[in-house]
């Protein structure tokens, strides 16, 4: 640690962000410096993070002055600088101004021209189709358009096509995506969707049946000459069910697809893509296919489970940009049970009950991890221990609202 003298810096304060100061801390011993609006549980009165708040860090006409300056302070300007975004806001951010944002850090994201033709799942899709990626059926729905043009056999899934303004414009009841039954309710939708300040197209989707369990999340490590160094497939179990929490990952079980793995490591590569990219998936039994909803320009909510599972996220980012090592590609074969939620949730909640009885015998092996149990946080740490007693209680009233129970 002392020769290499990193200093990560985080944006944001959520599961992400405390995820990735964990693989910095379990592989250098770093304590990450973090930057974000407002305190959250997740990254409140842990050891490994040293938590700043800046209530106006996502504003765009100041976010590269505030990073620049704070480079150059006595604290940090002989370190070695390493950037991180933890939401897709803060992503963005840092691709647009990398260009003046690697003159001080190391930023390990792809370039404006890229990112403006992968962030919007409209755009991404007629990608998919040049690179025989399957995607589910889809119809972009665009402000003013009638409704009545649109013949649909629901149910259907309603979001935004640019996640990131929809969120920007929030409103009371608003969901992150919407399963709709009848022409009754998709109608409602688009009208709550656009009475509140959002103005970009919507994408209305076949509905691939199947309970969380047909769920992949696929992450890739893409190095500074745009090759696929570490590919991770998660199995996700089960997700999270409060509406605007819904499809974050929340018990995921590793499994290799190499057909799958294939496919993704030559479409970043020809389209010479750097950096994490994290891709969600569903399978359909329908046709055998996995079918891709979207890519995060940055490492997943969920990247824990990338690093518990032999993977970490930091290592691959500190081996490329700061030791420049040219590193042959490993995949993840050998399956591995990680979660962010209690056990009990998860053995109750899943609905395939050998999906339940892996996880048990994973964690009788010893291959498991929990994202917030790091024994160096929470050694002596009584907040970060009430945190965690408060948080697992928490999860078993939201899945018990929000969930059906097996």
């Amino acid at each position: 640690m002392k020769d290499l003298n990193i200093q990560p810096v985080l944006i944001g304060g959520d599961l992400n962000c405390y995820s990735v100061a964990r693989a910095y801390h379990e592989e250098y011993g770093v304590k990450s410096i973090a930057i974000g609006r407002y305190m959250l549980g997740a990254t409140k009165d842990s050891k490994i993070i040293d938590f700043r708040v800046d209530k106006d860090i996502n504003n765009p006409e100041t976010f590269v002055k505030k990073l620049i300056d704070f480079a150059g302070t006595d604290e940090l300007k002989s370190k070695t600088l390493i950037l991180h975004g933890c939401t897709d806001e803060y992503a963005e951010l840092i691709i647009d101004n990398r260009e003046e944002l690697s003159k001080k850090y190391i930023t390990p994201y792809i370039n404006p021209g890229l990112k403006d033709r992968l962030i919007e799942k409209e755009s991404f899709y007629k990608i998919c189709e040049e690179f025989g990626l399957d995607y589910p059926k889809t119809y972009i729905f665009n402000k003013g358009d009638r409704l009545d043009k649109y013949e649909f056999n629901y149910p259907i899934i309603v979001k935004a096509s640019d996640s990131i303004s929809f969120f920007q414009n929030a409103f009371e009841g608003m969901n992150k995506a919407y399963m709709v039954n009848s022409k009754e309710e998709f109608e409602k939708v688009i009208k709550d969707c656009y009475s509140h300040g959002y103005e970009k197209s919507m994408i209305i989707q076949d509905y691939i049946p199947g309970d969380d369990s047909h769920m992949r999340v696929l992450t890739c490590y893409s190095d500074r000459n745009g090759k696929v160094t570490m590919q991770c497939l998660g199995h996700v179990l089960l997700e999270e069910h409060t509406p605007k929490g819904i499809g974050n990952h929340a018990a995921i079980i590793t499994e290799y697809a190499p057909e799958l793995y294939e496919k993704y490591r030559k479409f970043l590569e020809t389209i010479n893509y750097v950096g994490y990219s994290n891709f969600d998936l569903k399978y359909d039994d329908r046709d055998g296919k996995y079918k891709v909803f979207e890519i995060n320009l940055r490492q997943g909510r969920s990247n824990h489970y990338v690093t518990s599972s032999g993977n970490n996220i930091a290592r691959n980012v500190v081996e490329d940009r700061v030791l420049k090592k040219n590193k042959t590609l490993h995949v993840q074969k050998e399956e591995f049970y990680w979660h962010v939620i209690p056990n009990n949730v998860v053995f109750n909640f899943v609905k395939n009950k050998d999906y339940v009885d892996k996880a048990k015998k994973l964690i009788a092996e010893g291959k498991s991890a929990s994202a917030f149990d790091y024994k160096f946080d929470l050694s002596g740490n009584l907040k970060r221990r009430f945190y965690l007693f408060l948080y697992g209680i928490n999860q078993n009233r939201k899945y018990n609202k929000y969930c059906k129970k097996y």
